[in-house]
């Protein structure tokens, strides 16, 4: 996989777009200076009463200028198909211990959090829990905790999700091809998003995304069952999504999937382990940069480059002992010498892939 025929010259390798400095972990939010408590529009937090209303209540009656919403500890009920919906302008700030929990229902598509089409808005504290356990219907698979459509400006940190139908995040846009608007300049930190049905994190079309020091772990339940799926099809172009510090463990797919139209990722300085699928794959990604990442104990390769991709950097990272369902299967420890192919997959249509200073399994 180091092979001279594999690896170019670093100067050949364009560097991603995402390499000008934009990215920030504490971006700066335009929050009006007003303020109310959601308890004080109605909401009850006791876990039994609907407070959908009240906290939509709470949001609206914020002027124009907007600003914060409290939710004070406690557990709120909330009805995850009509949506708690986020204005321009508006922090929703949660106590530690408050829970939204999505209500059961048979829908196929949900959202526990919406923000569609606003900017400036910040997202803060607390827990978001789907329905999956209590889910009342069998099909779908877009209940989401947090979504973002066509929205700019939106920094949502120490923020637990979990138990979505779906995804724990969603981010991207509304509209069809010809009329998508991405979302831009989304800061995630300090996040956790933990045993959601089908993504950790989907990406559908967006620019400037920055996913800092956060952990997306164990989904499982429906298709494709990912850590981060970046996969905006025919609607957009996924570009400039930095990750970075993050945990990608755990999930019954891949870690990290780049699909078609997707450029400009760099996944730097994280953590990707024990993915049943690889641990990052790239079936289309282009113009992206692999550094200085621990990607160990995959089921399948640790890195695959296949189909489309091209003009990636993978540097300076370990990537030690994947391919373990292969081993499992043998009945062989996933620590045994072996000198075939195990943590890097290059397929022969891929281009411009440059590996340089990663340390992979001792082979005998």
């Amino acid at each position: 996989m180091l092979a001279a025929g594999l690896a170019l010259a670093l100067g050949v390798v364009a560097v991603p777009a995402s390499a000008a400095t934009w990215w920030t972990a504490t971006p700066t939010m335009t929050i009006g200076s007003a303020s109310v408590n959601v308890r004080n529009a109605g909401a009850l937090g006791n876990g039994v009463h609907n407070d959908t209303a009240a906290f939509q209540a709470a949001i609206n009656s914020l002027p124009s200028t907007g600003g914060t919403v409290t939710v004070p500890a406690g557990r709120y009920m909330i009805d995850a198909v009509t949506s708690v919906k986020l204005r321009s302008h508006v922090r929703l700030k949660l106590d530690p211990l408050a829970q939204l929990v999505a209500i059961p229902n048979s829908s196929t598509r949900y959202y526990v959090l919406k923000a569609w089409g606003v900017s400036d808005v910040e997202i803060t504290g607390g827990q978001i829990i789907g329905d999956r356990v209590k889910h009342i219907g069998t099909t779908g698979e877009w209940g989401m905790g947090v979504d973002i459509r066509s929205s700019s400006k939106v920094y949502v940190h120490d923020l637990k999700v979990s138990d979505c139908w779906g995804d724990g995040f969603y981010i991207g846009a509304t509209g069809s091809a010809s009329t998508a608007v991405p979302s831009t300049d989304i800061t995630v930190s300090r996040v956790t998003s933990n045993n959601n049905r089908r993504q950790g994190l989907s990406f559908g079309p967006v620019q400037r995304v920055y996913v800092v020091n956060s952990a997306f772990t164990n989904t499982n339940g429906t298709a494709p069952q990912d850590g981060i799926d970046i996969e905006p099809q025919t609607q957009g172009i996924s570009k400039d999504i930095r990750i970075e510090g993050t945990t990608i463990a755990g999930n019954m797919g891949n870690g990290l999937e780049l699909q078609q139209n997707v450029t400009g990722v760099v996944l730097k300085s994280s953590t990707v382990k024990q993915n049943r699928g690889f641990g990052v794959l790239s079936e289309g990604g282009t113009y992206s940069w692999i550094a200085a990442n621990l990607i160990t104990e995959n089921g399948l390769d640790g890195v695959g480059m296949v189909a489309t991709t091209h003009d990636v950097k993978i540097t300076s990272n370990t990537i030690t002992y994947n391919s373990t369902r292969w081993f499992y299967a043998n009945n062989k420890s996933i620590y045994t010498l072996t000198s075939s192919t195990r943590d890097v997959q290059i397929g022969s249509t891929t281009y411009n892939i440059y590996l340089a200073n990663n340390k992979l399994s001792p082979k005998p």
